[in-house]
């Protein structure tokens, strides 16, 4: 075993230096002899200093043998039974008591190191290697009482009865437990690693959704996110609330390093605390990273990790066997229909959907009942933290989820008077987006679309005058709109998507959706706004254009000739009728802000008459010259009553203007036709699980996060070399259990 006995000498612990002693409980951890769940050697292993200096290789021998004799020794059962009553006794106590600190802190690193070993190894589809029960013949304890003095760790209650009356499994004891202590205790000082450990901790349970396919299947096996879901509902709301809370009030690393015992002293660091969470790979920084040179915390590891356990826990979906599975019988190979999937009702994404401002609660207010328990959040605090942290890809989700299932906080927003605070970084984040993710790209475009399928939005946005935009390289934009900004921004994102060898017709489609919905309540758009939006149209010509003498030229070739172009794309009139769409929709916004708002946007007008050639060569098209008459009508009437003007000289754009705003004040329509106003609203798709599963579980991996990637089938890993897994924001996290973890212990917590 190299230095981890399996059968360790017994000897006086007194006797023992501190590093004996942990080479012994961890020797008979791992070992061969099954400990009873009432033997007093779980007592000493939890509330031991485990001072080790532990190499990879020893941890990865020690969870190797771990493995092996877990069948017979149920030890990993049995660890975390006892961490389930450490966190009760944590939670039960008036004041969250050291020692039972210190005991759920060992009991947490342990089954940490050991269950990410089994769920990364796993070879059977339903993790029966964890073997998370108890064998029959053991015997069952029957003489623990809580309390019996300080130090002592004693339960009054039988296993069996504990799980026939109150949980079914140990996962769901277990995951009570965690639940029960994250909702019901405070974070403070001296609980913040707990709560921290107990992220961590939930994360690695939660992980063996990494194990399987991308379509949630009904022999799918999750057993700790399973119980997870079969909580009480005041629970699943107390820890909805809390991981949200969290998040929000960014709980900084206690400064004062002395209220814990691994840090009391620094060269006496134990090895669970050192090594633990490393071995389950984990990159815990050291307490100087997380506090800055002028003492304050710089970041809030709680905050990300409270963000990464709700994410994963609302787009979780359970696949329920239907009539149709069984009816097929248990050994179809077939995978089952979509259209005859069922899913389980998810209890956190229900939770976080009801969630009410804790300021004003209209169900209160109109008089009726809540059914069940309430998540009340402080929607202006978590407003402001959104707004601050849109950079980072998890929060841009963490809104998606709020805007689009939770009707109180999007009613929150929209009626907020200072929208730049979420929209500046969304619009900041589509203005970089060669070096965004386009499932980022995704969010944000989405976001947009719901967000201006309310007219009150549309009108607003123009109404909230910028400064100045630093981030917008192209030009100087001052005074300008913030609708403007985002009419810019987003006919940017066209462009650039239409630079690129494949065009993303999903990112042109919402891109132009929420254009037109913002179009009839456009105002007083800016000159460089409106001279992109014609730009717009030009660009889209351009590309119809070209598909349309490919098509043309492959129609009059005769058989058996091939050329190059002929195979890009491969199928040309499909993306002609695209294409085709996406001019009449660019056309439809241009008709909606000349139709209704034609007198407050003048320098539409002026973009129009400035640019009037790029309209003709479509005036007499089947398919636009009706989007068309309208355009022309307004172009005749101004060009008409420019030409009436008798100028001295050349014309200058201030004078033109002046003119187009004169006249303004004078049209009245005439000739206009009206068009059904275009209205695009965003819909989730039937089977979202499919796209947020497994994006979810990439945003956790490139953040703090890692995982064998061999291991992986949610979704295509391209493995490096060395065996290491490389995350989206390029960040080298080992992978495996423990490969490489004896460079990171030096740097490690």
């Amino acid at each position: 075993m190299g230095g981890v006995p399996s059968t360790p000498r017994w000897g006086s612990a007194a006797e023992m230096r501190p590093a004996e002693t942990a080479e012994y409980l961890i020797g008979a951890l791992v070992g061969e002899k099954s400990y009873p769940l009432a033997s007093d050697y779980w007592q000493k292993l939890l509330e031991s200093p485990l001072h080790l200096r532990w190499p990879s290789h020893r941890v990865l021998q020690a969870s190797q043998l771990f493995a092996q004799n877990n069948c017979k020794t149920r030890h990993l059962a049995k660890i975390l039974v006892h961490l389930a009553w450490c966190l009760q006794e944590c939670v039960s106590a008036s004041g969250v008591p050291s020692a039972a600190l210190v005991r759920a802190l060992n009991a947490l690193y342990i089954s940490s190191v050991f269950l990410k070993y089994f769920i990364e190894n796993a070879k059977s589809d339903h993790f029966e290697e964890l073997h998370l029960s108890l064998d029959e013949n053991e015997a069952k304890p029957t003489s623990f009482s809580k309390g019996g003095g300080p130090g002592r760790f004693q339960v009054k209650i039988v296993y069996g009865i504990l799980l026939a009356e109150n949980y079914q499994t140990i996962e769901q004891l277990v995951m009570h437990s965690v639940l029960s202590f994250l909702g019901k205790v405070d974070v403070s000082t001296n609980t913040y690693l707990l709560h921290h450990e107990l992220l961590n901790f939930m994360l690695i349970a939660m992980s063996t959704q990494l194990l399987s396919g991308p379509s949630p299947g009904p022999d799918d096996s999750h057993p700790f996110i399973d119980a997870m879901m079969v909580q009480e509902s005041s629970l699943v709301s107390l820890v909805v609330s809390k991981l949200l809370l969290n998040y929000i009030r960014r709980p900084n690393f206690p400064i004062d390093s002395s209220s814990y015992s691994i840090f009391s002293e620094v060269n006496q660091t134990g090895v669970l605390q050192r090594v633990g969470s490393a071995a389950a790979n984990f990159v815990l920084l050291p307490f100087n990273l997380f506090v800055g040179s002028s003492g304050e915390a710089t970041r809030s590891p709680l905050a990300e990790n409270s963000l990464n356990v709700l994410l994963i826990l609302i787009h979780y979906r359970k696949c329920i066997e239907t009539d149709y599975v069984k009816d097929r019988g248990d050994h179809s190979s077939e995978p089952l229909p979509k259209e005859d999937a069922c899913f389980s009702e998810n209890p956190y994404c229900k939770a976080l959907e009801n969630a009410q401002d804790i300021e004003f609660d209209r169900l209160d207010v109109e008089g009726n009942v809540q059914n069940g328990p309430l998540v009340r959040l402080p929607f202006a605090s978590l407003f402001d933290t959104l707004g601050l942290y849109l950079a980072d890809e998890r929060s841009i989700l963490l809104l998606y989820s709020m805007v689009q299932g939770n009707s109180a906080f999007l009613e929150y927003v929209l009626v907020r008077t200072d929208l730049d605070t979420l929209l500046m970084p969304m619009l900041e984040t589509l203005y970089n987006a060669s070096r965004r993710t386009s499932n980022q790209i995704y969010m944000v475009l989405i976001i947009l679309l719901i967000l201006s399928q309310d007219s009150s939005f549309n009108a607003s946005i123009h109404k909230l005058m910028l400064p100045n935009v630093p981030w917008y390289q192209e030009r100087l934009l001052h005074q300008t709109s913030l609708g403007s900004l985002m009419v810019i921004i987003l006919i940017r994102t066209v462009k650039y998507n239409l630079s690129k060898l494949r065009q993303d017709v999903y990112l042109h489609t919402n891109c132009l959706a929420t254009l037109a919905n913002m179009a009839p309540h456009v105002h007083r758009l800016s000159a460089y706004a409106s001279q992109r939006l014609v730009s717009l149209f030009d660009m889209l010509a351009r590309k119809y254009n070209k598909l349309a003498e490919m098509s043309n030229n492959k129609m009059h070739m005769p058989n058996g000739e091939s050329r190059e172009e002929d195979n890009l794309p491969e199928d040309t009139t499909a993306e002609l009728h695209i294409y085709t769409d996406f001019l009449r929709i660019v056309l439809e916004i241009l008709n909606a802000i000349l139709t209704y708002t034609l007198p407050r946007n003048p320098e539409v007008v002026y973009a129009i008459m400035h640019r009037q050639e790029v309209f003709q060569p479509f005036r007499n098209h089947p398919r636009f010259n009706e989007l068309l008459e309208n355009i022309f009508t307004v172009l005749d009437f101004f060009n008409s009553r420019m030409d009436a003007q008798k100028m001295d000289g050349e014309w200058s754009v201030e004078k033109v203007l002046q003119v187009i705003v004169i006249n303004c004040r004078s049209w009245r329509g005439e000739g206009m036709k009206m068009f059904t106003q275009l209205r695009f609203t965003y819909e989730q798709e039937s089977h979202p699980e499919e796209f947020f599963i497994p994006y979810v579980w990439q945003l956790v991996l490139s953040c703090s996060f890692s995982f064998n990637p061999n291991s992986i089938n949610l979704f295509p890993v391209d493995l490096p070399l060395e065996d290491s897994f490389v995350g989206e924001d390029g960040q080298k996290l080992q992978s495996g259990g423990l490969n490489g973890l004896e460079q990171q212990v030096d740097v490690l917590v």
